[in-house]
C-alpha cells in the first residue's frame, strides 16, 4: 500500500432521532468527527467518531492542529505503527476522551482504507469469525418513558424478534426502578434477555441494595452502575450480585480494561471503538476479554460495531440505536433479529455524501 498524501478533518452534526434521556444527561446531538485518507494509488479511506453534545470542536481542533499532519508520508498499510506514534505524540493529553475520539477517527479510515485496498469486508479483515450478531433494543427504554410506554416498547420489541431489551435506571426511588423492571418481565416472559443501565449514576452500596432488589427478574446484566474509575466498587458489586456487571463506554484506554478483568469487576465488557481509540485498541480489548473469558457487547454506533462484533468469537450482543440514518443511504441489515455483517469492502456504511456536506459545522 503506497503513502498517505492527503488527511482532512470535519464536524457534521446529526440531530437525534428520539429524546433519549438517562439517570444523569440528555443525548442532544451527535457531533460527527470525520476523517478523510487518501493515498498516492488512488486509495481512500474514511473515518468517524462522536460525541453526544459536547466537544466535538475540541477534536476537530487536535485532529488539524496536532494529528494529521503526522500522516502525510506514512505508509498506509502500518496501521499499528501509526496509531502508536500519534498516541506517543499526544502523550500529555492522553488518556482523555478528546484524545481517544480523534485516534478513532484517523483510525477507522485507515482501517477502512485497508480493508477497501484488501477487497474485503471490514469483519473478515479483522478476523471473521461469524457473518451475524443478535441485536438488542435500547430506544424504547428511556428513563423518562412511563412504565406502560416501557412496557409497551418492550412488547414491540418482542414482536419484531429482537433478542433483548434494555431500559435505564436510576429513578430516586429504588422501588420504583424494580417496579418497572418487574412490570417488563412480566410482560416478556422469560425468552428476551432484560438488561438495565445506570449510567454511572449509584455509589456501590446503592449499586448492591437495587441489585438484589432486581436480581429476581433475572438480568442479562447491570450496566455501569458506578462511575468508570470506581474498579474498587465495581469489584465489590460483582460479588455482591448475580447479575453480571457490564463496564466500558466510558472508559479510554486498553489498560483501564485489562484492571477489571484482573479483578474480576465485569462480567460484560462494553468497548466503545470511538472512545478507546478506534478498531486497532478496539480488537486488543476483545482479545484481552476473550482470553478471560468474557464475552463483548459494545456501546452504540451500531453501524461499525456490527463488523467489529462479527470480527470476534466472544461478543455477544449489537446495541440497536439508530442514528446515522440522516447521512446514510442504507442501513444496517436485520434478520429475525440478527444484524448481519455488510459484504462490502471496507467498512461497510453507504455515507450519503449530499447529506454529509449539508451537515457540515462551518
Amino acid at each position: 500500500m503506497s503513502s498517505i498524501t492527503t488527511a482532512e478533518a470535519y464536524l457534521v452534526d446529526i440531530p437525534v432521532e428520539t429524546v433519549r434521556t438517562d439517570a444523569v444527561q440528555a443525548f442532544l446531538k451527535q457531533e460527527t468527527i470525520f476523517v478523510e485518507v487518501r493515498t498516492a494509488d488512488d486509495g481512500h479511506g474514511t473515518g468517524y467518531a462522536y460525541t453526544i453534545g459536547t466537544g466535538g470542536t475540541a477534536v476537530l481542533a487536535l485532529l488539524r492542529d496536532y494529528l494529521l499532519p503526522h500522516l502525510v508520508g506514512r505508509d498506509a498499510a502500518r496501521v499499528e505503527a501509526i496509531w502508536r506514534d500519534l498516541h506517543a505524540a499526544t502523550r500529555a493529553t492522553a488518556v482523555g476522551a478528546i484524545t481517544s475520539l480523534a485516534l478513532a477517527a484517523i483510525d477507522t479510515a485507515l482501517w477502512d482504507l485497508r480493508a477497501r485496498a484488501a477487497g474485503l469486508p471490514l469483519w473478515v479483515l479483522a478476523g471473521g469469525a461469524k457473518d451475524r450478531v443478535p441485536l438488542y433494543d435500547t430506544e424504547g427504554g428511556w428513563l423518562h418513558l412511563t412504565e406502560d410506554e416501557l412496557v409497551a416498547g418492550a412488547k414491540a420489541s418482542q414482536a419484531a424478534g429482537w433478542p433483548g431489551v434494555k431500559l435505564k435506571v436510576g429513578k430516586p426511588n429504588p422501588a420504583e426502578d424494580a417496579a418497572r423492571i418487574g412490570a417488563v418481565r412480566a410482560a416478556l416472559g422469560d425468552h428476551v434477555d432484560v438488561m438495565v443501565d445506570a449510567n454511572q449514576s449509584l455509589t456501590a452500596a446503592e449499586a448492591i441494595r437495587r441489585a438484589r432488589l432486581l436480581e429476581p427478574h433475572q438480568l442479562a446484566w447491570f450496566e455501569e452502575p458506578l462511575p468508570a474509575d470506581d474498579i474498587a466498587g465495581h469489584e465489590l458489586l460483582a460479588r455482591a450480585t448475580s447479575i453480571p456487571v457490564a463496564v466500558g463506554e466510558s472508559m479510554y484506554s486498553i489498560g483501564q480494561f485489562a484492571e477489571y478483568l484482573r479483578r474480576q469487576a465485569a462480567g460484560v465488557v462494553q468497548v466503545d471503538v470511538a472512545r478507546i481509540g478506534g478498531i486497532t485498541p478496539w480488537l486488543k480489548v476483545a482479545h484481552l476479554a476473550e482470553a478471560c473469558n468474557v464475552v463483548v457487547c459494545p456501546h452504540f454506533l451500531m453501524e461499525l460495531h456490527v463488523s467489529l462484533c462479527a470480527a470476534v468469537p466472544n461478543s455477544r450482543y449489537v446495541e440497536h440505536i439508530p442514528q446515522l440514518r440522516a447521512i446514510t443511504r442504507t442501513e444496517i441489515a436485520i434478520v429475525d433479529g440478527h444484524a448481519l455483517a455488510p459484504d462490502e469492502p471496507g467498512l461497510g456504511i453507504d455515507w450519503d455524501r449530499d447529506a454529509i456536506e449539508d451537515r457540515r459545522v462551518a
